[in-house]
């Protein structure tokens, strides 16, 4: 076989010259040229599948957002963890306080280790629990006084019944006023059930630490219940917090200090003073109130201050405002009130340990608050 040479312009390829020499020397056969060439048929079968990729990368990233949206929308439904700080109180088995004379019982032995709340309940704490449980407010956990009463304002809520929802009015870190025992027990029921959003139920605030199934009055012979993680203190709990401290730890020579500032001496209420012994509370025709130095009251004025605000002047075990800013509730129950403890921002009197004022447990009022115990 001869080859036949023209003037046509060949590849450079190595491998199209080894196709083109195979081809011409019968070394294979011509049926096999086609799968060497373009194929046409592939190439389309090519652009099917890329298509069909890209669909399905679509369906994935569309998958993806969907399953995106509903993480999110899960973890909204998650327990929230609590956001309270708490300062440990100790020296287990203590006596009470022997030396508060005025009243028959005597305050203060606790025989077990326990927390409480450094501060008050803020009002950005109890503004995130209203929002979480009461877009409906069946137990009226809000007091409309709240955002209304511009001395202690507050916190504001919009919307309609079903649709509430509510925000801080100024510094979040003061405390809220204008809530009765019950708001401070569902509070607690709301954080032993680790903060979850939803209605008013017993997976949110009617159980828990206190078995409250709707009770908003009366109510006195409701307890803490077992394995409560967060409650309102008793009165020895709160008591010991407050004036409690070994005089071997530097204490008085009782174990007990007459004000809650580590002090036997009535407090100074100046707001801008770093030293110890200063709260948020009255002082008659002297200073006045705290915040503006003046005995004059300001219905304009807001007479809170935040938490902490007197830095040089915490209790024995660390807490601060045990004797200002506003009275807190404590669990005890007489007749026909529960305990209330501490002093306010319109009240000088009651910040010694030897007063024990109550008021009946669905009382709201301007200098009335609370903070929590925990194991």
């Amino acid at each position: 076989m001869f080859l036949i040479m023209t003037r046509t312009r060949f590849p450079k390829s190595k491998g199209a010259w080894a196709m083109l020499v195979a081809l011409f020397t019968g070394l294979i056969a011509p049926t096999a040229v086609p799968d060497l060439l373009p194929d046409a048929e592939a190439s389309s079968r090519d652009k099917r599948t890329i298509r069909k990729l890209k669909k399905q990368n679509r369906g994935l990233r569309r998958t993806g957002n969907s399953l995106k949206a509903q993480l999110t929308a899960t973890r909204a439904q998650l327990p929230k963890p609590s956001i309270i700080e708490m300062v440990k109180v100790g020296n287990v088995g203590n006596a009470a306080d022997a030396g508060n004379t005025t009243d028959p019982n005597v305050y203060g032995a606790v025989n077990y280790e326990y927390s409480i709340g450094k501060y008050e309940v803020s009002l950005a704490q109890y503004t995130r629990f209203l929002n979480a449980v009461a877009a409906s407010d069946p137990n009226g956990l809000y007091n409309p006084n709240m955002a209304t009463n511009l001395r202690i304002a507050g916190i504001e809520r919009s919307g309609e019944n079903g649709e509430y929802t509510y925000s801080v009015i100024g510094s979040g870190n003061r405390p809220v006023t204008y809530v009765s025992w019950f708001d401070a027990a569902r509070y607690c029921n709301w954080e032993h059930n680790e903060c979850p959003t939803g209605v008013q139920d017993a997976s949110t605030t009617e159980r828990g630490a206190y078995t409250l199934d709707g009770a908003t009055s009366g109510g006195l012979d409701i307890t803490r219940n077992p394995g409560a993680k967060y409650w309102i203190p008793s009165e020895d709990e709160w008591y010991k917090a407050a004036y409690h401290q070994p005089s071997g730890q530097g204490g008085d020579a009782d174990d007990y200090w007459l004000y809650p500032t580590a002090s036997n001496t009535e407090p100074g209420n100046d707001p801008t003073s770093a030293s110890a012994n200063h709260a948020n509370h009255y002082l008659g025709l002297g200073s006045g109130y705290s915040v503006t130095q003046s005995s004059i009251e300001d219905p304009n004025q807001n007479y809170l201050t935040d938490g902490g605000a007197y830095e040089g002047s915490a209790g024995p075990y660390g807490t601060f405002d045990q004797g200002g800013n506003v009275l807190e509730w404590n669990d005890a129950a007489t007749i026909v009130s529960r305990g209330l403890r501490g002093g306010a921002w319109d009240e000088g009197y009651i910040l010694p340990s030897s007063n024990r004022p109550s008021d009946a447990p669905d009382s709201e009022f301007s200098i009335i608050g609370f903070r929590v115990a925990s194991p």
